[in-house]
């Protein structure tokens, strides 16, 4: 991805201010070569906006920023005092955050109104379904870009996420939305996240379509409370144009199985349309599912005109066949052929770390990213069909987040699956050991008796070695949590781990 230079700008990014600012202000302040809001990545010419945090203060770091050649401060109002005498224009705002999305928009002549940008939110699904949303684009002959958790891709290029953040920050979103539009892209496909949401990082991206897949509680260390955590996943409905003056209005496509239908609908003043494999009242219904070791078969009905059209998709489980009815529902929302949809979404060969099937032992080895108790126990529903044997989890949970995530996990292992090795998952900050107790607690409350259900490791690789010394031939080893990342965070920092790559080399090591 290339980065802005100086002169390079695509638009103003002073129009991005909030109309408090006095005009007087806003014409002395000049023109910038990139928005920034880590002193560390500033340049000569850059725009530094001082984010207050939790654990760091974006004003502690303005004079380094200056150093390093920042023109102009954007700070939070009321502290324009702390970094007035650093020799450049400072503008003060009521919430920085939130005007770094409007600035970043502006900076890059919003591209968001270039594009049919597409929003999709919920608690487990979203990446999966936005690589299906942009496979049923393709397959209707439409070039779109994608903005994931996964990885970000530009008219085919793809592009790592460079961070562990789910969504990523507003001058980052902006950018790849501008270079999107200028590799010739029509559509874009982005994950929005509660963090994301809550935090403003998707906000100028002027989306025209939602999905909701479903909702549980998460990420509650974060939000506080489930109402607020919903909330925060509102946001993106909120933001979908009523339709007036000509214009058309956005669509909402909301999962009618999943009780929070109802308050999605309740804050969007866009069309709703809802799918559904089994409330019969939804707009689309999917139906005849008939699922598969290795994907699934299914028809799509619109209330509207009877005709059925067949589906496929190319991953194993019912929630995936939602996933694959939310991505072709919205196509066809959006003046798609549902045909053309179809055979799109059953032409994606698979998302990395989503059900990725891993080769080489006399059993399956699954990697997924099933980090939440409801994903798990969905996860391991779907493998207990297509398994005559055992099924052998390895897994743990993710420090300085929620502790439902543990026992949520824990209660769904110790139902779902016959034998568990608990291990790390992104300790961070937090003791590793507490964080598997935390898991462990569960499952002896659910039931589950130690040595027998389930054991400890906490090497990760120890953990999969583990796992695969006791399978057999018929069983099958998930290893769940991380799936597509390629790194484990310790209170030290990240560590390279890739549950894919480590499979394969343990396999490699004990079947040869």
């Amino acid at each position: 991805m290339t980065q802005s230079s100086p002169n390079l700008a695509r638009g103003d990014w002073r129009r991005g201010l909030p109309g408090t600012v006095a005009a007087e202000v806003r014409e002395a302040l000049p023109p910038v070569s990139a928005i920034q809001f880590d002193s560390r990545q500033v340049g000569a010419g850059d725009l530094f906006i001082c984010i207050p945090g939790d654990r760091a203060d974006g004003h502690a770091f303005a004079r380094v920023a200056v150093e390093r050649g920042a023109a102009a401060l954007v700070c939070a109002a009321g502290r324009e005092g702390e970094v007035a005498t650093l020799g450049v224009p400072v503008v003060g705002v009521a919430d920085p955050r939130a005007t770094m999305a409007q600035i970043s928009a502006a900076h890059e002549d919003y591209p968001g109104k270039k594009l049919t940008v597409i929003g999709i939110t919920g608690t487990d699904g979203k990446s999966t379904t936005c690589f299906f949303m942009v496979a049923a684009l393709e397959g209707a002959g439409l070039k779109a870009g994608l903005l994931t958790t996964i990885e970000c891709r530009i008219a085919g290029q793809t592009i790592p996420n460079p961070t562990r953040l789910t969504s990523q920050e507003a001058p980052f979103v902006q950018r790849l939305l501008a270079e999107m539009v200028d590799a010739g892209c029509t559509y874009a496909v982005v994950e929005a996240t509660s963090h994301g949401l809550e935090q403003h990082r998707v906000d100028g991206c002027e989306f025209h379509a939602a999905i909701f897949t479903n909702l549980t509680p998460d990420h509650l260390d974060f939000h506080g409370t489930f109402e607020a955590y919903r909330k925060a996943k509102g946001r993106l409905f909120e933001m979908l144009p009523a339709g007036s003056h000509g214009h058309s209005p956005g669509i909402a496509v909301l999962n009618r199985d999943d009780p929070a239908w109802r308050y999605f609908a309740s804050r969007t003043k866009a069309k709703v349309i809802t799918y559904a494999l089994h409330d019969e009242e939804a707009d689309v219904l999917t139906h005849d599912v008939m699922l598969w070791n290795d994907g699934s078969t299914f028809a799509l009905t619109a209330d509207e005109e009877d005709e059925s059209v067949e589906c496929s998709v190319r991953l194993p489980g019912e929630f995936n066949v939602a996933n694959a009815a939310a991505a072709i529902t919205c196509a066809t929302a959006l003046g798609i052929d549902v045909g053309a949809a179809a055979m799109g979404v059953a032409a994606c060969a698979g998302v990395p770390g989503r059900m990725e099937r891993i080769t080489g032992a006399p059993f399956a080895v699954v990697v997924d990213y099933a980090h939440t108790g409801d994903a798990l126990h969905k996860v391991a529903e779907t493998l207990r069909e297509v398994t005559d044997g055992r099924l052998i989890a390895v897994f743990g949970c993710g420090g300085e987040r929620g502790k439902e995530r543990r026992t949520g996990m824990g209660a769904s292992a110790a139902e779902m699956i016959d034998f568990t090795v608990l291990t790390d998952e992104d300790p961070r900050s937090e003791v590793p050991e507490a964080i598997i107790d935390d898991i462990a607690q569960a499952m002896l409350s659910a039931g589950a008796v130690e040595g027998e259900r389930f054991e400890r490791i906490l090497n990760r690789r120890e953990a999969i070695a583990r796992a695969l010394e006791v399978a057999q031939p018929g069983d099958l080893v998930l290893i769940a949590g991380k799936g597509h990342e390629s790194t484990i965070e310790y209170a030290s920092g990240p560590v390279a781990f890739d549950d894919r790559v480590v499979a394969r080399e343990e396999i490699a090591r004990r079947f040869g």
